[in-house]
């Protein structure tokens, strides 16, 4: 397993999924200069759509924070893929996460924190990002978030 990033996923009990492979045509991620730019990802667990429906409708708030902090894992099991190692990672720099919304739904900051607050348990200070947390009418495979990301290589 090797660094501090992967002894600080154990502590708090989280395995990395294998990369979620792109459903369209898209990559999972690119590598420019020093920045990783990682695709939405949504959350997927053992390989099946999870957290399907509507914030506000058909999914509770707290669902969603759930499905976030998902997303957010499945970045991180990307960001591994693309830097060749956790501790390859300088910074989580941006968040944009995307909330599947009931016309008159309100907390997607409050959704998006799932997965800003485990970047932060995660990577600590250098967990910390600028970030966006925006309604949508609707998400692909009917999922009630998605989230993508930036990181810094170290």
């Amino acid at each position: 397993m090797g660094g501090q990033i992967e002894k600080r996923l154990a502590e708090l009990g989280i395995s990395l999924p294998e990369p979620v492979a792109p459903v369209a045509n898209y990559v999972p991620f690119v590598i420019t200069g020093k920045q990783i730019f990682v695709s939405g990802q949504v959350p997927i667990v053992d390989g099946k759509p999870s957290f399907i429906g509507t914030c506000g409708s058909t999914i509770s708030t707290d669902d969603a924070v759930k499905a976030a902090r998902t997303c957010a894992i499945n970045l991180i099991a990307q960001a591994k893929a693309a830097a060749g190692g956790l501790d390859n990672i300088a910074r989580v720099v941006k968040l944009v996460g995307f909330v599947s919304s009931a016309p008159d739904f309100t907390e997607q900051p409050k959704v998006i924190n799932g997965a800003s607050d485990l970047m932060v348990d995660v990577f600590g200070d250098k967990g910390r990002h600028a970030r966006s947390a925006v309604g949508v009418a609707a998400l692909p495979l009917g999922v009630s978030v998605e989230v993508e990301a930036i990181f810094e290589l170290a």
